[in-house]
C-alpha cells in the first residue's frame, strides 16, 4: 500500500472521530451483535463536514485509479454523498455527471426511476457502508436496465465482518458480481490506527476481540 493511501485512511479516520461519526462503546448491529464501535455517516450533517466528506471520496476515487464515466447514489444516503463527491471531483478538475434513484417510480413530469444525468457508460456507485448488499444489487439492476454497467462501488467503511456465511457482504459483491469495492478504511485499518493511540488501548482490545469472533479472512 502506498504512503498516500495510508495517509488517506489515517486522515479519514481522524475526520470521522472528530465529527463523532465514528464512536466507541457498545452498539447493537442489525445482525444483533454487540459491536465495540459504530459508524454513522448520517452524522456528516453540516455543510462543512459534507464538503470535507466529498473531498475524501474524491481523493479515494482518484487514488484508486478506477475508470468511470459518472456517479450514482442509491437513495437515500447515497443522494447527498454522490452530489458531494461530484463537487469534490470538480474541485480537482474532474467534472463528473451524477444521478440518483427514486424509491418509487414517478409516472408524471419527467417520470422514471432516476434523477440527474442520464445513466450511461461506466457507473461508479457512491454509498456509505455495505451491510447485507441488498441496495447494491438494487443499484446494479437499475443501472443495468439503463444499458450502463457498474464499474465499482465506493464506501466509507468496510467492516470486514461475516454476514450469514463465512464471507462479508463486500466479499460477496466482489466475488459474485465481479465488482470492485473501494473503501475509505476497513476494520484492519482501524486496528492499525488505534495501535498508535495509547489513550484508546481499551477500545483497541475490544475491537480485536470482536474481529476475532466475527471478522472474515482477508
Amino acid at each position: 500500500m502506498t504512503d498516500r493511501k495510508l495517509e488517506l485512511k489515517s486522515d479519514f479516520i481522524k475526520f470521522a472521530l472528530s465529527s463523532n461519526v465514528l464512536r466507541f462503546g457498545e452498539f447493537k448491529t442489525k445482525a444483533g451483535r454487540l459491536s465495540p464501535y459504530f459508524f454513522n455517516a448520517g452524522l456528516f450533517n453540516t455543510g462543512e463536514s459534507l464538503r470535507e466528506l466529498g473531498n475524501f471520496y474524491a481523493r479515494a476515487i482518484l487514488e484508486s485509479g478506477v475508470s468511470f464515466d459518472m456517479l450514482y447514489g442509491p437513495a437515500y444516503k447515497g443522494i447527498p454523498l454522490s452530489a458531494a463527491t461530484a463537487i469534490g471531483l470538480a474541485n480537482r478538475g474532474v467534472d463528473t455527471p451524477f444521478a440518483f434513484n427514486r424509491k418509487e417510480a414517478k409516472d408524471h413530469g419527467e417520470g422514471g426511476t432516476t434523477i440527474g444525468a442520464p445513466v450511461s457508460g461506466r457507473v461508479l456507485v457512491i454509498d456509505d457502508v455495505v451491510s447485507a448488499g441488498t441496495s447494491v444489487r438494487e443499484s446494479v439492476d437499475i443501472i443495468s436496465a439503463s444499458g450502463a454497467s457498474v464499474c465499482g462501488i465506493v464506501v466509507c467503511l468496510d467492516r470486514q465482518e461475516k454476514g450469514t456465511g463465512e464471507r462479508s457482504a463486500i466479499q460477496e459483491i466482489e466475488e459474485d458480481l465481479q465488482i470492485k469495492v473501494i473503501s475509505m478504511f476497513n476494520l484492519s485499518d482501524l486496528v492499525n490506527f488505534l495501535e498508535q493511540k495509547n489513550d484508546l488501548k481499551q477500545d483497541l482490545e475490544k475491537i480485536k476481540a470482536y474481529r476475532l469472533q466475527y471478522g472474515v479472512d482477508v
